[in-house]
């Protein structure tokens, strides 16, 4: 990826534009991982979170394209998530579950490096909010201290679509999130409140379940005109359209020629008249 497909949040962390995705990949996760990186993706976003992710798998693949020479662990945004008991399988949680929630994300942390062969984090995600404030604080300031002792350059939440529930975290923290990564669908109005709140105050917005969320879109008439215009995908337009923005999709992709295609989307621009007409759609 070239230097205009990255932005820089708050805390001076580069970010690619968009985001390899690496849930359900299970025993596939490694090799995947090293396509994605070979093919051109210097962003990956995974979990503590065996019910869903295999992390470990994520850190071998990024060694493996260490060890080729491929890049540098500073060449690489990597971002995993801390994940509340609710959210475990309760036969693989990675932590102790009878432990404090301070020490539960202790513990995750430490499970993450170890996983990711890695001695630091670009970004720790908060995988939902917790049951209640109190909860959220606690969880919250023990990410704080992962980033006060350099295990985590910026931090992030996940899964929060209540603009309430985020400005009290943006205003209880002394760490400020520096991510905001939800699905993206029309079920939630496409997160247009949270999505001014993020512009406000710096917050980066990531979306998730992008393409699968929304068949109407891909298949509306305006997305098929533009990707004729262009001689690009549905897909390859939409997720276009959102880094320009200001959005940063993850894609998830098995594919290496989707995977291609995915990070061509810089080669092309939208005008202000074609992304004005597809924000129409995101009703």
């Amino acid at each position: 990826m070239s230097p205009e497909n990255f932005v820089r949040s708050v805390f001076g962390v580069r970010m690619p534009r968009i985001v390899y995705g690496t849930a359900w990949k299970q025993e596939k996760t490694a090799a995947l991982v090293e396509k994605a990186i070979r093919t051109g993706f210097r962003g990956i976003d995974t979990a503590c979170q065996p019910k869903h992710y295999h992390e470990a798998g994520v850190g071998e693949g990024i060694a493996a394209c260490m060890q080729a020479g491929i890049v540098t662990r500073e060449d690489l945004y990597l971002q995993t998530k801390f994940t509340p008991r609710d959210g475990q399988d309760p036969q693989k949680i990675p932590y102790d579950p009878d432990a404090g929630l301070s020490d539960q994300v202790a513990q995750s942390i430490r499970c993450s490096l170890k996983n990711l062969q890695t001695s630091y984090l670009d970004c720790l995600v908060l995988h939902s909010p917790l049951a209640n404030r109190q909860q959220l604080l606690e969880v919250w300031q023990a990410m704080e201290k992962a980033f006060a002792d350099g295990l985590a350059k910026q931090l992030g939440i996940s899964n929060c679509y209540e603009l309430k529930t985020l400005a009290f975290l943006y205003d209880a923290a002394a760490v400020k999130p520096a991510v905001l990564q939800n699905r993206f669908y029309a079920d939630t109005a496409y997160d247009r409140s949270l999505r001014d709140f993020c512009r406000q105050q710096g917050i980066l917005y990531q979306s998730f379940w992008t393409l699968t969320a929304n068949p109407g879109v891909l298949a509306d008439r305006v997305l098929k005109s533009l990707a004729a215009k262009y001689g690009r995908s549905s897909a390859q337009v939409f997720f276009r359209f959102l880094t320009q923005s200001g959005i940063i999709p993850l894609t998830g992709t098995t594919s290496e020629q989707h995977m291609r295609e995915d990070l061509a989307i810089f080669d092309f621009e939208l005008t202000t008249g074609e992304c004005d007409s597809i924000d129409r759609l995101l009703v």
